[in-house]
């Protein structure tokens, strides 16, 4: 004697995207780097430096270089110098708002979706009836008939 399993399931599921916005501070950064050279610099306020390389200075997160003078030291022989400077974001007061630019180098934002005519039906005979909403809408539906004899 076989048994005999009958099973029916549906479901919709419906979903409209909510507003977000993702960033990324990028943050300021200095180098120098060299091979036979003198190098000088005066830090505010101060007298001039031999030989040092500056320092960088922030203020609300956006860097400051100093001035850095940089001679070869023997006329005539092989030298490197190299400076970079990489200007970082601003430290924003606020938290961004979606839709809108912000200080930050590196943003995507994307608006809230609009449920507009989104539905999903399922009748009792398995009709699956799904109607689009607007932009940033999901509709999923699913009708699941499963016979098991065993």
């Amino acid at each position: 004697m076989a048994d005999i399993t009958h099973k029916l399931s549906s479901s919709v599921q419906l979903s409209v995207a909510a507003a977000a916005t993702q960033v990324e501070r990028i943050g300021t950064s200095y180098s120098v780097s060299g091979t036979s050279v003198d190098t000088t610099y005066t830090p505010s306020g101060g007298s001039a430096v031999s030989d040092g390389i500056g320092s960088l200075t922030i203020s609300s997160g956006v860097g400051a270089i100093p001035t850095l003078e940089a001679t070869q030291k023997t006329a005539g022989s092989a030298f490197s110098f190299s400076q970079t400077f990489t200007q970082g974001d601003a430290i924003s007061a606020s938290a961004p708002t979606a839709g809108t630019v912000s200080n930050f180098s590196n943003q995507t934002s994307t608006g809230s979706g609009t449920a507009g005519d989104l539905a999903g039906t399922i009748t009792t005979a398995g009709a699956v009836t799904l109607t689009a909403g607007g932009s940033g809408t999901v509709a999923t539906g699913q009708f699941v008939n499963e016979l098991t004899i065993d």
